[in-house]
């Protein structure tokens, strides 16, 4: 759809091909037009204006795709007008129009070319001084040469002083030899050292959203060892206008090294389930309760009820969705999953047509000491939400469960796995409740990442429980976006498990974050916990599973569980 704003750019661009058109005619006949060329003349300019009216339609140059004065922009005119001047040129030759000389129409596109590119810069001085070398800000490396690379390395040179990119590392080999903004593509990642010891870069910057854990740890050990400073940019779901600012550059950090993974979704169907939806989230104010409110939110719910009974967590979401803190918003709501009264009257209120339910108890070695806690809140909280659901007629629900409920040891994984048997035994052919189970989320509160950065900050000792112990790890970012695809592609009933990757070592992690406080400080291990294993499994020896419309999610069912009663 053309705004204002690209209806203007779209009629200087026609106004550019009809003057081209009379300046080639003038340029070929030395001033002076033969009898009747005016008319003809006329006919080449509104041909020209509807040609590129079309060629702009198919090449997106008037929705907005292109930044003015880029070099995408740039390269989408110089198609479009030798595709014209082509066009143009074939029918002159194939309707024999002597009147038309055969130089006019490529006379006339490379002139309107021109022009359009002239009037873009002198509307865009930004973009003159974009090649211009500069010698204030850091020097920075750029690794990427997309679009994130491009809208990154534009900004650096239109709005900051604090950046002076000096070229890029792109791992696509087409585009080796040439210059975006008047700077390089020195090559591939693998010429790192190579760039670092001839052109002095200060800051490595990844402008690759979909970059893995793997891949980010070696960079970060060979940045280390280099003396330069690794940032990164956020993961593409987290960059919600579509376009990244220098303000989304951040340091890189555990959570990026240990969850970073690419994350495939499809965006409209996700957009399509949720917009205009009642949407209800227990446990709103938590890790990842929060993180579902945030992305949830972002996809236009009629109504977003968030649910807690910790008023200060209500708060700290508020402020991260609006700034506001004010606490009056409607969808704030203060109440516990165990009282069943309440909950009534929450989903009398809010009439929500999907649940999250992402309340629930979570440390293994507390819930170990008083098992009757784990009960009231995991396994009785959740039939309470339940049954809420199924008498206000609820048709989506989803109960995020955790790994530990696979052959489960301990009272946490036995406990949340009673909640996936719960939930799998609501029956009804308008229904669609499911589980969705995955491992630990990196940088979730109270995760391990905030102990070990507590006792190197107050000079340790780094407590790990074995030198074996391995875990799953996801960003919470990225957990919770395959937990709203979850929600699409599972069938009633069922359990879908988030491949988590494969498990990190945390004796490691320990050992590296020691490296890089650069203080030495002793790891001492405490050893496992009641209930703790050594390796978490994602699914039980006895299940069955099977991986359908998503290479990262898999299906399988657990045994319904009809009433607590029956709970062993």
């Amino acid at each position: 759809m053309l705004t204002k704003g690209r209806f203007t750019r779209f009629s200087l661009d026609g106004s550019a091909w009809i003057i081209a058109a009379w300046l080639s005619a003038l340029l070929r006949f030395d001033g002076e037009l033969p009898e009747g060329m005016g008319r003809e003349i006329w006919r080449l300019a509104l041909l020209s204006v509807l040609l590129l009216f079309f060629l702009g339609l198919i090449l997106s140059m008037y929705t907005g795709k292109h930044q003015s004065a880029s070099l995408e922009e740039f390269l989408a005119l110089s198609f479009a007008s030798a595709l014209s001047a082509l066009i143009l040129f074939s029918i002159r030759i194939l309707f024999d129009l002597p009147e038309i000389p055969r130089s006019l129409p490529i006379l006339t596109a490379l002139l309107a070319l021109i022009i359009m590119l002239a009037v873009r810069v002198i509307a865009n001085p930004q973009s003159i001084r974009q090649f211009r070398k500069r010698s204030s800000g850091e020097r920075t490396l750029i690794y990427g040469a997309g679009i994130a690379g491009r809208q990154i390395a534009q900004q650096m040179l239109s709005q900051s002083d604090q950046f002076n990119p000096i070229g890029f590392l792109d791992d696509n080999p087409t585009i080796s030899n040439l210059r975006i903004y008047g700077r390089p593509i020195f090559g591939n990642i693998d010429q790192l050292e190579k760039v670092v010891r001839t052109e002095s870069p200060k800051i490595l910057i990844v402008a690759i959203s979909g970059i893995e854990s793997v891949s980010l740890l070696d960079l970060e050990r060979r940045c280390r060892a280099l003396g330069i400073t690794l940032r990164i940019i956020p993961t593409a779901h987290e960059i919600v206008s579509g376009a990244v600012r220098l303000s989304d550059i951040e340091d890189i950090s555990e959570e990026d090294l240990l969850g970073r993974r690419p994350v495939s979704s499809d965006h409209k169907k996700i957009s399509d389930f949720i917009r205009g939806k009642r949407v209800l989230v227990t446990g709103a104010g938590g890790s990842i309760g929060s993180e579902i409110v945030r992305q949830v939110h972002r996809f236009a719910p009629s109504y977003l009820a968030m649910v807690d009974r910790d008023e200060t967590a209500l708060l700290n979401l508020q402020l991260s969705l609006d700034g506001t803190g004010s606490l009056t918003e409607d969808g704030l709501i203060l109440g516990d999953v165990r009282d069943q009264q309440r909950l009534e009257e929450i989903f009398a209120l809010a009439k929500p047509e999907i649940v999250f339910h992402a309340a629930a108890l979570k440390h293994l070695t507390t819930l170990e000491r008083f098992p009757e806690e784990a009960h009231k809140t995991n396994v009785i909280g959740t039939k309470n939400v339940l049954d809420a659901a199924v008498k206000f007629d609820v048709k989506t629900f989803i109960n995020i469960s955790t790994d530990k409920a696979a052959d489960p040891s301990s009272v946490l994984g036995k406990s949340k796995l009673a909640t996936e048997r719960l939930t799998a035994a609501i029956v009804g052919e308008d229904k669609n409740y499911i589980s969705v189970r995955f491992g630990n989320v990196i940088g979730s509160n109270g995760s391990f990442i905030h102990t070990f950065r507590h006792q190197i900050r107050h000079g340790g000792p780094v407590t790990v429980t074995h030198p074996d112990v391995t875990r799953y790890f996801m960003t919470v970012s990225e957990a919770v976006h395959l937990v709203l695809q979850s929600a699409i592609l599972g069938k009633n009933g069922e359990t879908l498990i988030l491949d988590m990757g494969q498990p990190v070592n945390i004796d490691m992690i320990a050992k590296r974050m020691i490296e890089t406080s650069g203080r030495k400080i002793d790891i001492k291990y405490t050893g496992l916990r009641e209930g703790e294993k050594l390796h978490e499994t994602l699914i039980s020896s006895s299940e069955k599973f099977e991986i359908r419309d998503h290479p990262s999610i898999m299906h399988t069912r657990v045994d319904p569980l009809p009433e607590i009663g029956k709970l062993t």
